[in-house]
């Protein structure tokens, strides 16, 4: 069956372009044609594709058994737990990896929380991403993500993000206050129903614009929550495993959340594997209220213990600070010569930066096009919020080199060159 017929077959939409190869950070095409890939297969691949160490530690669970009930211990799981405790944040001191991905651990520690405190509702932020079960579809911060649905979780209540760019209360950065800490206590005390049990961020912004909270924000909502007695969650889906230069991005950002999800960059070179960590007063949920088939997967497992030993090396995190200030760099001189780039974003090799109109405004259409075109310069890049938002985002494998940085962002020229120059 050729490629166009399994096209027809396919119940979601994609390209004719067929890959048939992928070798660290580089994605060939079956005409030969290279490509730099700044998405990490949907911001999966930490170390990139078929990493050596993660294929072989799959290949020798292979010899030994695939999958096992979690109700026993294994190896594989008893090193994963004991890893992302030592490499969390201190008060993280449970592990829950009978998840399958971000959205099951997402909806799992709310649950969680709801179990702990005895409340219902959950806070999330305008723009946020957490996941595609019905229960995150309903946390959405994208009102397009929601409205094909008549059936979401009602408990839900999305507040004003950190967007110090676009700030939602009129506000600079520096003087404002942290008006967008501060007044979560008016949505509690008027659109709540005084019942929050846990407000859940991405430290930054994933599919939402890779919005960057100022300094002081996340000390002033830990203490938020602290006073109201609300479990703080960090969805550290994109942003945990190294993303930031730090093994989480709440150890970059210096804060203590109650409990962190991790899946994606978690499995290394792609291996499907997700967990929950938490502290203490989390504990308890009983088993069979989040459990999945392939959660705690032993070949997922086997490729997540080996992406942590390598990501946790000191030089390898150091690195990842290293090309992320690079590309930050390159892009800081970019925007200074292409008046479409208004701002640039980004910790580590989490990076955004956003296209506007010569207004200020948001250039969608412009943003898709660049993306679109990214192809002829040897560059897979992806939007924000599916194609209606106008960040780029820049989110290579970290195991990016500062040669391999100076390619990406010289093809970042080229491609500017090209569509941007008056």
């Amino acid at each position: 069956m050729d490629a166009t017929n399994v096209r027809d077959l396919l119940y979601y939409p994609v390209s004719a372009q067929k890959m048939v190869r992928g070798e660290g950070v580089f994605l060939y095409d079956e005409d030969g044609n290279e490509y730099l890939d700044c998405a990490s297969a949907t911001f999966n691949l930490s170390l990139g594709y078929s990493h050596p160490a993660v294929i072989q530690a799959m290949k020798d669970q292979l010899d030994v058994f695939t999958h096992l009930t979690s109700s026993v211990q294994s190896d594989p799981i008893n090193g994963l737990v004991r890893r992302l405790v030592e490499v969390s944040p201190d008060n993280l001191t449970k592990v829950h990896p009978k998840v399958s991905g971000g959205s099951t651990a997402n909806e799992g520690v709310i649950k969680m929380a709801q179990h702990a405190t005895g409340r219902s509702e959950v806070i999330s932020l305008f723009r946020s991403h957490l996941g595609q079960t019905m229960m995150m579809t309903s946390m959405s911060g994208n009102a397009f993500r929601k409205e094909p649905f008549p059936s979401l979780f009602p408990r839900t209540l999305q507040v004003p993000d950190p967007y110090c760019f676009r700030c939602f209360y009129g506000q600079k950065q520096g003087s404002c206050g942290m008006m967008c800490v501060d007044r979560i206590e008016d949505f509690l005390e008027y659109a709540s129903t005084g019942q929050v049990a846990a407000i859940i961020v991405e430290p930054i912004s994933g599919n939402g614009g890779n919005i960057v909270p100022p300094d002081g924000y996340f000390p002033k909502l830990r203490a938020f929550c602290d006073e109201h007695d609300i479990v703080l969650i960090f969805d550290e889906i994109q942003t945990g495993i190294g993303r930031t230069g730090q093994m989480f991005a709440a150890q970059h950002f210096d804060v203590e959340p109650d409990a962190i999800t991790t899946a994606k960059g978690l499995g290394g070179s792609g291996a499907q594997v997700a967990a929950i960590l938490t502290n203490e007063r989390l504990a308890g949920l009983p088993a069979n209220h989040h459990s999945f088939t392939y959660g705690a997967n032993l070949l997922a497992a086997s490729a997540a213990n080996v992406t942590l030993d390598i990501v946790r090396q000191p030089e390898f995190l150091a690195n990842v600070r290293a090309t992320g200030n690079y590309i930050l760099g390159r892009l800081a001189d970019m925007r200074t010569r292409y008046p479409a780039i208004a701002d640039v974003r980004g910790v580590g090799l989490m990076i955004g930066f956003e296209i506007t109109h010569p207004d200020g405004k948001p250039a969608v259409k412009l943003t898709n096009h660049l993306a679109g075109a990214a192809g002829q310069h040897g560059l897979i890049l992806r939007t924000s919020r599916y194609g209606y938002g106008n960040v780029l985002k820049i989110r290579p494998p970290l195991i990016l080199t500062l040669d391999q940085a100076e390619l990406l962002c010289d093809r970042l020229e080229n491609l500017f060159r090209a569509e941007l120059a008056a």
